[in-house]
């Protein structure tokens, strides 16, 4: 029997894809091992997102090839899709599989068995409107599922090389969607979150009736789902109307991402993120009017080109202002390709690492003043995992704000949702409340 190992780098997309092509691999007869292990196909999902993921994904390529110069080495993904000239030019690489060909690893693979020759794996991902649909119906979590519902962006933020990379807006067929999380569902998992490129614009290829909004509400109605998380959305999707009935639906987790970037305006408009501050903050106001403390996170960008001292300053003050949950915070990193590594007045590395260290000091803090409102209370927890803290074992799981909690309990709860009373915030991980299930 065969073995393959596959290793993913970047966003949940790209892990929900990387497991995808394992199911695929398993169902052909193909035991899959650590990517540590010899195995006689190496997958890399690689990513493309910054200058220094392409080194990642070089770097773990040419680490499969010398783990076993016999196997079969597959590069799939971003970074393929983008530097195509230098994988078909590395050595290390034997197949190359761009993004919308994943779906076809097996049949790719016995290809090139039978020639050892490669055949053509990467399309104009720029033209396309195929939305490539590889359900996964096994996960190796058992208590949350990711459900990539869509591809590709039409943003062409200056920073970012994905549109090229992904392509434009692609959207899953709802009817497959629905049928993955039932079929999911069915295997015990209790929270899905949906996920993918530029999730917010979901069903703007397809007709009206199709949207995000209404596709919530259709998998609201599964039984079995018991949560459901969405994942990074874009701040203008936040209106009145959209808040107000998904507020309705009780599954969906009060739990939102709203992708920042930057609190000043001027930075915004030279990233063409196409919203102001103003804009944004009116997004927390209407999600605060219909939710109770609902969990607010962010990514930021410091040190874009040409971020002065005041529009950093203008981001510290708005973040503390949003009084965000989390934050994700990232040095600007320039990326070939795009407006932005053509923009003059380059940021200093240690102007950035200054910067992010003032706001990571930030986001401890208001992360903490806020997982402190919820201590006295009693909250569902979907426990995930056993944890050990301090030498000591805590079943862990999340509330649906994804505060994390650890508990102390004699049975196994891996799966289940229990009622738990929160008590205090634990000594040794900070990040963790401590409660006791009731």
């Amino acid at each position: 029997m065969k073995k393959a190992a596959l290793h993913n780098l970047g966003c949940k997309v790209n892990a929900y894809e990387t497991e995808a092509m394992q199911q695929r691999l398993k169902e052909n007869g193909y035991t899959i091992v650590p990517f540590t292990e010899e195995a006689d196909v190496y997958i890399i999902n690689t990513c493309t997102v910054t200058n220094i993921a392409d080194r990642k994904s070089r770097q773990m390529l040419h680490r499969a090839k010398k783990r076993n110069p016999n196997a079969i080495v597959i590069a799939a993904g971003c970074y393929v899709q983008t530097a195509k000239e230098a994988c078909e030019a590395d050595k290390s690489i034997d197949i190359i599989i761009g993004n919308n060909r994943k779906k076809d690893i097996i049949q790719i693979l016995e290809e090139y068995q039978a020639k050892r020759k490669e055949t053509d794996t990467i399309i104009d991902i720029n033209h396309t409107t195929e939305y490539e649909d590889m359900p996964v119906t096994q996960m190796e979590n058992h208590t949350r599922a990711y459900i990539k519902i869509q591809d590709g962006c039409n943003q062409f933020c200056t920073y970012c090389v994905i549109p090229y990379a992904r392509g434009r807006v692609r959207s899953r067929d709802a009817k497959s969607i629905k049928q993955e999380v039932q079929e999911l569902a069915s295997t015990g998992f209790k929270e899905i979150v949906l996920t993918g490129i530029h999730l917010s614009s979901y069903g703007i290829d397809k007709e009206e009736t199709c949207t995000l909004l209404s596709l919530i509400e259709q998998l609201h109605r599964i039984s079995g789902v018991e949560r459901i998380r969405l994942g990074s959305l874009e701040p203008k999707i936040i209106t009145e109307d959209f808040v107000k009935k998904i507020s309705t639906l009780s599954k969906v987790c009060p739990h939102f991402h709203l992708s920042l970037q930057s609190g000043s305006n001027t930075v915004l408009k030279r990233m063409n993120r196409r919203y102001t501050s103003e804009e944004y903050e009116k997004g927390c106001q209407i999600l605060r009017k219909y939710y109770k403390n609902p969990a607010i996170t962010t990514d930021i960008i410091v040190g874009f080109p040409g971020e002065t001292e005041e529009e950093f300053k203008q981001t510290y003050a708005f973040a503390q202002q949003i009084a965000f949950y989390d934050m994700h915070i990232f040095k600007y990193s320039r990326r070939e390709g795009t407006k932005a590594a053509e923009m003059e007045q380059q940021i200093p590395e240690q102007t950035k690492t200054e910067r992010s260290e003032q706001l990571l000091t930030l986001a401890e803090k208001l992360s903490e003043e806020y997982r402190k409102r919820f201590i006295g209370q009693e909250m569902d927890i979907l426990i995930e995992e056993t944890e050990t803290i301090d030498g000591e074992e805590y079943q862990v799981g999340h509330t649906c704000e994804y505060i994390k909690v650890a508990v102390k309990a004699a049975e196994n709860l891996c799966g289940r949702i229990v009622k738990v009373h929160l008590k205090k915030i634990m000594e040794q991980k900070s990040e963790i409340i401590y409660g006791d299930v009731i």
